[in-house]
């Protein structure tokens, strides 16, 4: 047994693939419901069933062309794409759930804080206190020209944004008190105007005046997520970040990264316990070992190298087809970069010594066994300090969380890792209840 519990969190994208490329082509992944509304149904039922905290959507605003410089690729080979926008299947998934987080990835770049907050806190309101926002600062300039502008602001400056941004919606989220709404029809009393309060929001690169347009939520605001990997990035994650994704290559790592974040948290005096690290683990479930290791082996079959090197273009921001330094990646004047994923690329060539352009050939690599050998790494890891518990993207859908569920979940349960019922109301508190 152990003194406190592990939190999952699933990975979506609104389209064919999700984190393992090509998998759209197993005979196992549903393609023909990619837009009925049942497909994001039954997928939130799925994980409430197997008591995962929360989903989240990662996004992106426009299809990639980083590639040899255009999308050909990308879209044509099936890469993780966003057909729709995820803003319109939260509400389907809330709407047949009870515990379950529902998470979006919507960017502070782009957006004015006060339409952000509006859509966020309806979620948040709708779902009864389980949204969650992954916020981004964006690192590629074909969605900010997406966006109507010529390209990114510098780093620094978007991060400066951002921090503006979530200041501003906080105050919008927080200007309704939790008893505004009177709803009185005798007195004709609707709301208590004394009780809603503009926000007063001026920065540098964020004005917003308030009131909110929507009441507060049970939880009052979305879960905050995030993935900051740049010291800049990290130093955000940990003033705001409640659940952080990663995707170091190595437990040591990991390690490293939840370590560095706990030092920057205490050195602004927020309880660490406040902030969940999540790793991203790409699971294959067999009933033996050898069945596990025969369906990794198939998935590794069908990928598709084009689209291995398209979609690492993609991650590091930078034309894969002709650079193989990753020196290479640090262009004097670029804007653009995510570094998250270039360091993730440096620690595999490093793990394996091995070049970076053999790296960033290589797929994610799949963790792949019995329900007990998964859950003796995810114990590991958990146990040694490396993580909070994990973020588990479908190798192919439906039937990774299936699987996942139906055997990986009961061996946790059984292991004292993973809760055996909600006892949360709201999606922050289910994220702060450690207890066994």
């Amino acid at each position: 047994m152990t003194d406190r519990r592990m939190h999952l969190i699933a990975y979506l994208k609104s389209g064919p693939n999700f984190s393992y490329p090509s998998a759209w082509r197993h005979p196992a992944a549903a393609l023909d419901d990619l837009f009925d509304p049942g497909r994001w149904e039954q997928c939130a039922r799925l994980l409430e069933a197997a008591c995962f905290d929360a989903c989240f959507f990662a996004d992106g605003l426009g299809i990639p062309d980083l590639y040899k410089g255009r999308y050909d690729d990308y879209v044509g080979r099936g890469g993780q794409l966003s057909l729709l926008d995820p803003m319109v299947l939260a509400p389907l998934m809330a709407r047949v759930t009870t515990h379950l987080g529902i998470g979006v990835s919507l960017s502070t770049s782009f957006t004015p804080a006060f339409i952000l907050a509006r859509w966020l806190g309806s979620l948040d309101l709708i779902s009864g206190g389980r949204a969650a926002w992954n916020v981004v600062t964006t690192g590629r300039d074909f969605e900010a020209r997406n966006c109507g502008l010529a390209g990114l602001l510098p780093k620094e400056q978007r991060y400066d944004m951002a921090d503006e941004v979530l200041e501003a919606c906080d105050l919008l989220w927080h200007g309704w008190e939790p008893d505004a709404l009177v709803l009185d029809r005798a007195s004709g009393v609707f709301a208590d105007p004394d009780k809603i309060h503009r926000a007063h929001y001026a920065g540098r690169h964020v004005w917003t005046e308030g009131p909110a347009s929507v009441p507060r939520s049970p939880q009052g605001r979305p879960v905050l997520m995030q993935a900051g990997a740049s010291p800049r990035g990290r130093a955000f994650a940990a003033r705001w970040g409640e659940a952080l994704f990663c995707t170091p290559a190595t437990k040591a790592d990991s390690k490293a990264y939840r370590d560095d974040i706990h030092a920057r948290m205490q050195a602004i005096g927020r309880p660490v316990e406040h902030c969940k690290i999540l790793p991203s683990f790409s699971v294959v479930v067999g009933e033996t070992e050898s069945i596990a290791r025969e369906k990794a082996a198939y998935l590794e079959s069908l990928v598709d190298p084009e689209l291995v090197l398209a979609a690492a273009s993609w991650g590091v921001v930078a034309d894969l087809s002709t650079i193989e330094d990753p020196a290479a990646l640090d262009r004097p004047g670029s804007n653009q970069g995510v570094a998250g994923h270039r360091d993730r690329m440096l620690q595999v060539a490093r793990q394996h010594g091995i070049s970076f352009a053999e790296a960033v050939r290589r797929p994610r690599p799949l963790l792949a066994g019995t329900p007990a050998q998964i859950a003796d790494v995810l114990e590991d890891w958990f146990r040694d300090g490396a993580c909070d518990g994990c973020i588990i993207p479908p190798v192919h859908y439906p039937t990774t969380f299936e699987e996942f569920g139906r055997l990986v979940v009961p061996e946790l349960q059984r292991r004292g890792l993973l809760r055996t019922a909600y006892r949360g109301r709201t999606l922050r508190d289910n994220l702060r209840d450690d207890q066994p």
